[in-house]
């Protein structure tokens, strides 16, 4: 037969294997799966992030030193440029000097509006300046005749000497407007020359450009590629931090199951302490009971006798009598053996 203790704790057994909340503690956990999946996930987005944003600063770092390069061939290309320029400027200015030769020996102007090259006419200027000074040193003439002739010459020099900064820009050979047809060999062959030189600094510039042009090309693959690995970091960043948000939501909830939760198992604890206690205190003896204890002590002071078992002053005391009837039993035994002698 089983104890009143046993039966308790026996029905405490099945009350804890019912398990009032093993709804909430289902729903706890699936809670919790569910945090540690959006977990996961929000650290591999965050990986992949990481893994874009290396990449990209990857591809920055060779942008750069790229870009770097790409400023020395463009310096290359611009130098190119300015001596094609200038082979070019060179080359027009004698054809220009070369036509104001040629009308001058068909004995008609440069063009129509009588105006020559500055070549043209610093060649000619030298050649008069030349030929006035040669008359002025070995013809005489009047006072009159050579202060003119000194004006002259002075007005010349200023001319020469406006035109010299342009004429010497172009390294121009001087000629002897004397002779025209030596005079045009020369800057014909000075023309050549320039359009020489012109068409290999062209075809210079067009390999460089070449050149550039790849490296162009390359430059905006190297940032159309940082910009995508940029694009695709921030993004799953972006991923990362929605999860992250989701999760800090749903943790409140997670938060308050788990205080649910913990509130009913402390109570389920408490009342089955209580219970215990309450069950302790019904099954102990009188000799266990602090409570008779206390009431014997209480009668022992007021009464000054005790009373056990339920047995009143005022009740016959049968067993002294039984007890002395057997003592007399007793004497009566021991007295035998003595009659017999």
């Amino acid at each position: 037969m089983l104890s009143a203790l046993e039966r308790n704790m026996r029905g405490f057994k099945s009350d804890d294997e019912k398990k009032p909340d093993a709804g909430l503690r289902d729903e706890l956990q699936t809670m919790e799966a569910r945090v540690r999946k959006m977990r996961e996930n929000r650290n591999s987005h965050r990986e992949q992030g990481k893994a874009m944003a290396k990449k990209r600063d990857g591809v920055q770092e060779q942008y750069r030193e790229h870009r770097d390069k790409l400023k020395g061939i463009k310096t290359e290309l611009d130098a190119i440029h300015a001596e094609r320029n200038l082979h070019k400027a060179k080359r027009d200015a004698v054809n220009a000097q070369l036509k104001d030769l040629f009308g001058q020996a068909k004995g008609r102007r440069s063009d129509a509006s009588g105006k020559k090259s500055a070549t043209a006419e610093y060649s000619q200027l030298m050649n008069e300046i030349k030929n006035l000074d040669e008359q002025f040193q070995t013809t005489s003439s009047s006072t009159k005749k050579e202060k003119e002739t000194m004006e002259r010459i002075k007005r010349m020099k200023r001319r020469v000497g406006e035109l010299e900064p342009e004429v010497a820009k172009f390294e121009l050979v001087s000629v002897d407007l004397s002779n025209l047809d030596e005079a045009i060999a020369t800057l014909k062959a000075e023309s050549d020359d320039a359009h020489k030189l012109f068409v290999e600094a062209l075809k210079a510039a067009d390999e460089k450009w070449a050149e550039y042009k790849e490296g162009l090309d390359h430059r905006d693959f190297l940032k159309a590629e940082g910009d995508r690995h940029h694009l695709e970091s921030v993004e799953f960043h972006e991923k990362a931090n929605s999860i992250h948000e989701k999760i800090t939501e749903l943790m409140v909830d997670v938060n308050k199951a788990r205080e649910q939760l913990n509130m009913a198992v402390e109570e389920r604890k408490s009342w089955m302490i209580d219970h215990n206690n309450a069950v302790k205190a019904e099954m102990k003896t009188g000799a266990e009971s602090d409570e008779v204890a206390d009431a014997l002590v209480s009668s022992l002071l007021t009464e000054g006798q005790l009373v056990f078992g339920g047995i009143g002053s005022n009740e016959p005391l049968t067993k002294k009598k039984r007890g002395s009837g057997s003592s007399k039993k007793k004497n009566m035994r021991r007295l035998d053996p003595v009659r017999r002698r």
